[in-house]
């Protein structure tokens, strides 16, 4: 197949190819497994190797730790809510969240905790969707007294230790005043774990359940979960987060007898999720499909439009653009270029070689999956490497630089 109008040149899939091989090569990322898929077509590449002192190669059906590309699938359970009129976007949460009733506000926003007004109005089950009930991850005021309390109670990445099970984590979270009224500002992550929550309480089960009957298994989703049994384990390789200043390989978390090797208590909808490359695909071609899974129907047309185009106005985009733009240069580039939809962000600009409207996001494990209508493709990087250098980052720059550049 030289080439057609619906795949890719061959040319520029070697040339991805050989891209992706000499960041291997570099000897900075170990090993590495990437799809790209249009139209009728699906190509992989799985290079490298499961460690990064060599061993099992790294192989189509790897299992990785998805991190923050959690987001988008997870998000899916809650549009299946919507889908079904068990939830609706401007009901208040109350009744689902009690923790989150009656909530206080900072005067400031780098403000002491007990300098607090009134929330103005409740917090509502779009404020959740959109990433803006209040409280999150805001890369311009790393240094206040609400971020320093909020990662002491909630976190729970490689460096905090497990989280507690969901009602302790909501009783934790319930104790903090918001940082910004309801509404207001974007915030990255906290929400995400919150909606985990409202999902579980809303369907009566777990938020897992729920999503493996309704999302994951219609989709043949098998390798995805909040853990890897024990006869998957050796398909997980460890995860690897870089020394910053001798890039020596720091394990993170290994597979056997690591984090990802047993249910957790916490099903995080943030980050939680282990799967492949071609779980992501089938996921994110739902997703190009307008919901649709072969003759299933897994999610409306409408929810799927409103996941995958921007949800923020002006003000909130442009703030969202000032805190990305401040950290482009650890990143390279990965979460700038505007929008937000739920779970996932929207290029609402031209910034590199994606267009407008691409939808996706990555991952602090060195994950990225991205869907884009414009050219009906989806691209699917994973890596073993986390975001402590700028190494998996420039990977996933150059896998879209090329990937877009071989596009026929």
């Amino acid at each position: 197949m030289g080439t057609s109008n619906d795949g890719f040149s061959d040319a520029g899939l070697r040339r991805l190819r050989e891209v992706l091989e000499r960041h291997v090569e570099s000897k900075k990322i170990p090993g590495l497994v990437a799809l790209v898929g249009r139209g009728g077509r699906t190509h992989v590449e799985a290079i490298g190797t499961m460690r990064h002192d060599g061993g099992a190669p790294m192989r189509r059906d790897t299992i990785f730790r998805m991190a923050s590309t959690s987001k988008p699938v997870t998000m899916a359970a809650a549009m299946v809510l919507l889908d079904d009129c068990r939830l609706r976007l401007d009901d208040p949460v109350d009744r689902w969240l009690p923790e989150l009733a009656d909530r206080q506000v900072l005067r400031r926003p780098d403000g002491p905790l007990d300098d607090t007004v009134p929330a103005q109005r409740p917090i509502t089950v779009r404020d959740l969707l959109t990433s803006t009930f209040g409280l999150g991850t805001d890369f311009e005021s790393m240094a206040s007294p609400i971020r320093a309390a909020t990662f002491e109670r909630l976190d729970y990445s490689v460096a905090s230790g497990p989280a507690p099970e969901p009602d302790e984590w909501m009783r934790r979270l319930g104790e903090l005043p918001l940082q910004y009224q309801p509404g207001v500002r974007w915030q990255y992550d906290l929400s995400n774990e919150v909606v985990g929550v409202l999902v579980s309480r809303v369907a009566g089960q777990s938020l897992e359940a729920f999503l493996r009957e309704r999302v994951l298994d219609p989709l043949g989703m098998k390798d995805t979960a909040f853990h890897v049994p024990a006869d998957k384990i050796d398909r997980l390789p460890p995860l690897y987060g870089p020394d910053p200043q001798t890039g020596e390989f720091v394990v993170w978390d290994e597979a056997a007898g690591g984090r990802a090797s047993t249910p957790p208590v916490f099903q995080g909808a943030g980050g939680g999720l282990v799967s492949t490359v071609d779980d992501y695909d089938a996921y994110f071609r739902m997703l190009l499909n307008h919901g649709m899974h072969g003759t299933e129907r897994i999610l409306s047309r409408a929810a799927v439009e409103l996941m995958t185009t921007n949800r923020l106005s002006p003000g909130q985009l442009a703030a969202r653009e000032v805190m990305f733009d401040n950290i482009a240069h650890l990143s390279s580039g990965q979460g700038s270029h505007g929008g937000w939809g739920f779970g996932m962000a929207v290029r609402t600009s031209r910034g590199d070689y994606a267009p407008l409207g691409q939808f996706g996001w990555f991952g602090g494990t060195g994950t990225a999956a991205y869907a884009d209508r414009t050219h009906q493709l989806t691209g699917v990087l994973l890596t073993q490497v986390g975001l402590s250098t700028p190494d998996s980052p420039r990977v996933m720059n150059d896998f879209w630089t090329t990937l877009y550049q071989a596009v026929d």
